[in-house]
């Protein structure tokens, strides 16, 4: 449709106000419009077949309508349709004609405004062509590097020869701001129209390379999901381009400069792959997931101390005095430990470099509260080096002590490495406690880490998986604790020798109460020496019968309670000076007593024996009873036991059938129950007859508790003798030892700790075998030998003769 159906110009027609960007003569676009100008201004044209000028709102103005509100340049054009939306707007399609330019403009009635045709002024063809054919070459270059920029409009301006034209369809596809548009737009001379376009192109160029450097830069595939990011990334590019960005670059200084320090104490696999991943940090984002892991990495290898050594020297005598000053008694365990620094000593002085580092792995095994950590502590403080604990009870994952590859993020350094970096130096006092408890599952088996770690041919070279280099342990001291060495696994047994740290006496106890601990909670509850008074019978008291255990942990704790409930007393009554503590009143403060293992009885009895026992905790003393019911000769066990003192139960009661069989054990005639025919004709029934013709029940109380292991073969054997022939058992009397069929007493494990137990029940004579007699008995505390009677035993006829009444 052309201008001349219309009339002619300049007219009023209706004006249409739009905020987005100028449209042009050739196009036919759809417009939305709301304000109730423009629904007018439409109105009026399809309603008079009225043409109407299209014309764009100034920045900062959009939705206003006066005269200085928006551009004076529009496009004149007709609408085509007309569609109604749900919100009251409308979406017409309008045709543009022709550019226009408003001549007068009635605010009153702001929906018309007097228009003429812009017209361009003349120009030369020549230097048009010339203008035209640099401009075609700078829309090539720009669509050479945008994307976005329409592909078919190249060949469109090539292929038309109208300077308006081609200055019109290049004007609508550059991305410019409003004020530029307008500047392109209403400019009528053609020649500077053209050469405005070519230089606003230039600019766009300009400035599409320097965005494209910079996204080169940032490494970056953005998508419009990432608006923000990109943005961030640019400003974060350009700030490093303007040189404002130097916080990475300072880190990596401090960095290098930490690496070059360390270079001549680091394993130079160590320095090289420390380097590599600095210099890889350097080329990589700081916003990058890996940046951090990388970093993380190099803080925590520049952390260790490589170089760094304690500098105290190995003195034999002021380990034994820090031994002394710490604990009461434990004389082998004492010993045992400065013999270890004897020898490390006359190697450091003689400076025997290759055999520095050897030596046995030291293992304190006993039962909790004997003081096994504690003794550790002393070491350290005697060297005077720092104590690392890796706690090893319950560990399952290989990861814990060896490190986590550095695939994911929360890797870290094993145990080991993480200790002698806390510990700031290479030779700390590596306390590994409770290793007997370690596990083994699907992450592997920790056991196997530490056949390496105490290993001294394999420890100067081990290999932190996070580290992903070797470093040097065998300058560490390295001291394993246990609670039952047995579970230990035989190839790292095989690492380590074991000094055995047993129960305390109660003499012992008292002095370690008396010199150790009560010294230290008084000072912990903040009380004075003279604000308590405890006589030694109390202390006593207190040993005897409120703890139940092997060390003195528990002791520890109920002298802290005595002490709470003191200082309670203290503070409520201000005028008492001091709080006396003794048998009388002791129940004021600790409830009732607890036995931790009941005193001999008195009356001796037929069928019950005092067997001796070693748990985790220490010695205890294990009644073990039996009853005869008249039956085939079946034997039955209960008392939770254990395979293997199931089968002592089988031993011993057949080598009591034996003793029976060869008239060893005399049973007399009227024990054997007989039939009727055997009492009316008054025969002799054969001795054997009495295990034929009863059941024999054997059971060992506190059934809850399993009990296992082979040391009470004649225990058994004694019950089970005793009940048959009817005799009674001495009841001041205990026994341990394991059971031959052919009825040789077998040595036993744990005998400190059974006697000391023993003892607490003031028994009067163990039985024990000859063995454990000849070997063991030097260990036993003199205070047990004193006051018990002990003797060695054979066979079980020495049992017997003992024992039975």
């Amino acid at each position: 449709m052309e201008l001349e159906n219309y009339d002619s110009f300049p007219q009023e027609i209706p004006l249409i106000v739009e905020d987005e960007v100028f449209l042009y003569p050739f196009m036919i676009a759809p417009l939305f419009l709301g304000s109730e100008e423009n629904l007018k201004a439409v109105e009026h044209s399809i309603e008079h077949n009225k043409l109407v000028l299209v014309t764009v709102s100034k920045p900062g103005h959009e939705g206003k309508r006066d005269k200085d509100s928006f551009y004076d340049v529009g496009v004149i054009g007709n609408i085509m349709r007309k569609v109604s939306l749900p919100d009251g707007k409308i979406k017409i399609l309008f045709q543009g004609l022709a550019k226009g330019r408003i001549s007068e403009f009635n605010e009153e009635n702001s929906t018309f405004a007097l228009v003429d045709k812009l017209e361009n002024e003349e120009f030369s063809q020549d230097s048009i062509e010339s203008i035209i054919d640099v401009l075609r070459e700078q829309v090539k270059k720009l669509s050479a590097i945008n994307s976005k920029f329409p592909a078919d409009l190249i060949k469109t301006i090539e292929e038309n020869n109208d300077a308006t034209r081609i200055a019109d369809l290049i004007s609508s596809v550059l991305k410019v701001k409003k004020d530029e548009a307008y500047r392109l737009f209403a400019e009528t001379n053609l020649e500077q129209r053209l050469l405005n376009i070519i230089e606003t192109i230039k600019k766009e160029i300009e400035s599409l390379k320097i965005q494209k450097e910079i996204t080169q830069k940032v490494n970056s595939k953005i998508e419009k999901t990432h608006k923000d990011y990109f943005l961030k990334e640019q400003i974060k590019a350009i700030q490093k381009e303007l040189g404002t960005d130097n916080q990475k670059e300072s880190e990596l200084k401090v960095y290098r400069r930490k690496l070059k320090k360390l270079k001549p104490f680091m394993p130079k696999d160590g320095f090289k792959e420390t380097k590599k991943q600095i210099d890889k940090l350097s080329r990589m984002h700081q916003d990058s997931p890996d940046s951090a892991l990388l970093q993380t990495y190099i803080e925590n290898v520049l952390e260790i101390p490589f170089g760094k050594y304690a500098q105290g020297d190995i003195s034999v005598k002021s380990v034994e005095e820090q031994l002394n000053e710490d604990h009461y008694s434990l004389e082998k365990p004492k010993e045992r430990i400065s013999e270890y620094f004897a020898v490390k000593e006359l190697l450091e002085k003689r400076n025997i470099e290759n055999l520095k580092s050897k030596g046995t792995v030291l293992c304190f095994v006993g039962p909790p509260g004997v003081g096994k950590t504690s003794l550790a502590n002393s070491i350290s403080q005697a060297l005077k080096r720092p104590l690392v604990r890796v706690a090893l009870g319950g560990m399952e994952d290989v990861n814990e002590l060896r490190g986590h590859r550095r695939t994911y993020v929360g890797a870290m350094p094993g145990r080991i490495v993480k200790g002698i970096c806390d510990a700031k130096t290479m030779n700390p006092v590596v306390v590994l406690d409770e290793i007997d408890k370690l596990g083994a599952n699907h992450r592997g088996d920790p056991t196997a880490v530490m056949l390496e770690v105490l290993d001294p041919e394999q420890n100067n070279e081990f290999r932190d998986l996070y580290l992903n280099f070797a470093i040097d342990l065998s300058q560490c001291i390295f001291v394993a604790t246990a609670n039952d060495a047995r579970r230990i696994p035989a190839a790292l047994r095989d690492r380590m020798e074991f000094i055995e740290i047993s129960s305390y006496t109660p003499n012992e106890k008292y002095h370690i109460a008396k010199d150790y601990l009560i010294p230290q909670e008084l000072e912990k509850h903040g009380l004075k020496r003279s604000e308590i008074s405890l006589s030694k019978a109390t202390i006593e008291a207190i040993i005897s019968k409120y703890t139940r255990e092997a060390g003195v942990r528990n002791l520890r704790r109920v002298f802290a309670k005595i002490f709470r409930k003191t200082v309670k007393k203290l503070l409520k009554n201000p005028d008492l000076k001091k709080v006396t503590i003794s048998n009388k009143n002791l129940k004021e403060f600790l409830d009732n007593p607890i036995f931790e293992i009941d005193p001999a009885e008195k009356k001796n009895s037929i069928g019950v024996t005092n067997g001796l026992a070693w748990t985790a905790v220490g010695g205890d003393v294990l009644k073990t009873e039996a009853v005869k019911l008249k039956g085939k000769g079946i034997l039955s066990v209960t008392g939770n036991m254990g395979e293997v003192m199931k089968e002592s139960s089988k031993i011993s009661y057949s080598v009591v059938k034996l003793l029976i069989d060869n008239k060893k054990l005399k049973i007399d005639q009227e024990l054997i129950p007989k039939t009727a025919k055997e009492l009316e004709d008054k025969v002799k029934v054969d001795p054997s007859e009495i295990y034929k013709r009863y059941d024999i029940h054997l059971h060992i109380p506190e059934g809850a508790t399993p009990k296992d292991g082979p040391s009470a073969g004649i225990t058994m054997a004694t019950t089970i003798a005793s009940i048959l022939s009817n005799r009674e058992v001495k009841a001041n009397i205990a026994m341990t030892g394991e059971l031959t069929l052919t009825g040789k007493v077998l040595p036993i494990g744990g005998l400190k700790e059974k006697l000391i137990a023993a003892h607490k029940a003031k028994m009067s004579l163990a039985l024990i075998p000859r063995k454990n007699y000849q070997r063991d008995l030097d260990e036993i505390p003199n205070e047990v030998k004193e006051n018990m009677e002990i003797k060695a035993v054979d066979t079980i006829e020495d049992v017997l003769k003992e024992a039975l009444i």
